[in-house]
């Protein structure tokens, strides 16, 4: 651990060098009041023009049409109909996929089975999988 004076040292050698560049953190102005950079020669005030002549000036292109109004009516059918052709088109698409796995038959033929041995008056489970008797086992030594 520093010696407590050691460190003190090295602060007021810091307050120093500050000292030396200047004053940090004060204003030199009144305070507020900020100097704005002056215009540029030749720059005068003017008023923004209107956002329909802009546009009719410099008009958005999608690349569906030369026409401006045609661009943006070709832009929004084509958005359209793309989103609607994915989302109805896509939704119907998953929806009638073929059965992956076979899952769904796995299910109906268990509970094929299931109701057929409940009806019969066997368990659900046997612990034998295959009949122990048709089994040829080796003899037992």
């Amino acid at each position: 651990m520093a010696a407590p004076g050691r460190s003190f040292g090295a602060f007021r050698s810091f307050r120093a060098l500050g000292a030396l560049r200047g004053t940090r953190g004060r204003s030199a102005g009144a305070a507020g009041a900020v100097a704005l950079p002056p215009a540029p020669l030749g720059a005068e005030p003017h008023e923004e023009e209107p956002m329909a002549a802009a546009q009719r000036k410099n008009p958005d292109f999608h690349g569906f049409s030369a026409d401006p109004g045609a661009d943006v009516t070709n832009m929004r059918a084509a958005f359209f109909a793309g989103v609607s052709v994915t989302i109805v088109l896509g939704t119907l698409f998953l929806r009638y996929l073929p059965d992956y796995g076979l899952q769904q038959w796995a299910r109906r033929e268990a509970e094929l089975r299931v109701r057929e041995r409940e009806s019969r008056g066997e368990p659900l489970l046997t612990p034998n999988y295959y009949d122990p008797a048709r089994l040829a086992l080796p003899p037992a030594s």
